[in-house]
C-alpha cells in the first residue's frame, strides 16, 4: 500500500485493502479473546484466595461466552484453504424419485439460500429448470460473500429425503434424492486462459418461469457447451440474450479454470471430486420426516430431530462438524 503507484489500478487496490481489513479483524479478535482469558485467569486466582459466590457465577457465565468465541475462531482458522475465502457457484440437481425428487431439489435449493440469508451473503439465481409437475429439475446460483465457498463446499454431495409423499393419494412413504455441486467463484482477474470460439456450442431458447415483461416471449435464455470437456452452463435470469450469454461465459470460465487447476495440481482433486451417483447409498446426509424426525450427516454422525429448522437454513452444526472432521483426517 505504500507503493507510489498503489492506486493506479483501483480494482486491485480495493481488493488488497479488503484483504488487509479482513486480516486486521481476525488479529483483533484473537487479541481481544486472549485479553479476556488472561483477565479471567486473574479473577480465578482471586476467587481461590477469597471465595465469592456472585463472582463465581459471573466467571462461569463469561467462560461459556469465551468458549463460544473460541469455537467461532476455530472454524474461521479452518477456512484457510486456497479458495475458501471466495464466493461459490451452487448447482442443485434432482435425482432418483421423479416428481418427489424435483420437489426435494427445490427444498434443498431454498435451504441453501436461507442459510445464505443468515450469513448475509448475496445470492443471484442464474438458471432454474422447472419440474414437470412440481419443484425443479435443476437450479444454479451465485453466492457472494467472504468464505462462502469455504463453508458451502461441505454441502457438496447427495442429500436423501424420506417422507410421506404429498403427491401420493395413498399417502405412502417415498425416498427422494437431490445433489449439490459447489465450485469456487474465482476472481475474473485470476482467469487468464483463452477459450476458443470453435470449442463452444451456443444454443438460445425461450426462458421459462417467472420473469419481467418480454422475458418469456423471446429467445433470451442461453446454453453454452464447451465441447472438449462436455461442460454445460445455462443462464436465463437476465432480461436479454446478451446479458445471459455474458453471465453464462463467466460461469463457464470458472468451471474450466477449476478443471485446469485440477490438471496442474493433484491436491486440487478435492475441489471437484468424482461424478456423484444421485441414488441409494451415495448420500452425505439423510432427512427423515416419517416414521420419525431426524437429520443425520453420515460423514460426522451429527444429527438433530428438528428437521424443519434445518430445512429453514440452520446448517452450521453440520458444516462446522464437517470442517473439523476434515481437519482431523476423519
Amino acid at each position: 500500500m505504500e507503493e507510489p503507484n498503489f492506486w493506479n489500478d483501483r480494482k486491485t487496490s480495493e481488493k488488497i485493502i479488503e484483504e488487509l481489513n479482513h486480516l486486521k479483524n481476525r488479529l483483533s479478535g484473537v487479541e481481544t479473546l486472549k485479553e479476556r482469558i488472561l483477565d479471567h485467569l486473574d479473577l480465578l486466582e482471586v476467587l481461590k484466595q477469597d471465595y465469592d459466590q456472585d463472582m463465581k457465577e459471573l466467571i462461569e457465565a463469561e467462560m461459556t461466552e469465551i468458549s463460544s468465541m473460541l469455537d467461532s475462531l476455530e472454524i474461521e482458522v479452518l477456512l484457510s484453504g486456497p479458495y475458501d475465502s471466495l464466493g461459490a457457484i451452487i448447482e442443485v440437481h434432482s435425482g432418483a424419485g421423479g416428481t418427489e425428487a424435483c420437489d426435494w431439489a427445490e427444498m434443498i435449493a431454498r435451504m441453501i439460500q436461507r442459510w445464505c440469508e443468515r450469513k448475509h451473503y448475496k445470492v443471484e439465481v442464474l438458471d432454474a429448470q422447472s419440474g414437470e409437475e412440481a419443484g425443479i429439475k435443476s437450479m444454479s446460483f451465485l453466492v457472494k460473500g467472504e468464505n462462502a465457498y469455504g463453508y458451502l463446499k461441505e454441502e457438496k454431495g447427495v442429500h436423501r429425503l424420506v417422507r410421506i409423499s404429498p403427491f401420493d393419494s395413498n399417502a405412502r412413504r417415498h425416498t427422494s434424492f437431490a445433489s449439490i455441486d459447489v465450485t469456487p467463484l474465482f476472481e475474473e482477474t485470476n482467469i487468464d486462459f483463452e477459450i476458443k470460439e470453435s470449442d463452444l456450442r451456443i444454443d438460445v431458447y425461450r426462458s421459462s418461469g417467472c420473469g419481467g415483461q418480454g422475458v418469456n416471449t423471446t429467445d433470451s435464455a442461453v446454453r453454452i457447451t464447451h465441447l472438449p470437456t462436455k461442460t454445460v452452463v445455462t443462464c436465463q435470469n437476465e432480461r436479454s440474450q446478451i446479458q445471459n450469454k455474458e453471465r453464462a461465459m463467466e460461469v463457464l470460465k470458472n468451471k474450466l479454470y477449476q478443471l485446469e487447476l485440477e490438471k496442474r495440481e493433484e491436491a486440487l482433486q478435492k475441489i471437484k471430486g468424482g461424478v456423484m451417483d444421485v441414488n441409494f447409498g451415495s448420500q452425505i446426509r439423510s432427512y427423515v420426516m416419517h416414521p420419525y424426525s431426524m437429520v443425520k450427516d453420515h460423514r460426522t454422525n451429527i444429527e438433530t430431530s428438528n428437521v424443519s429448522k434445518v430445512l429453514d437454513g440452520d446448517l452450521d452444526m453440520f458444516i462446522n462438524a464437517s470442517l473439523k472432521a476434515v481437519r482431523n483426517g476423519i
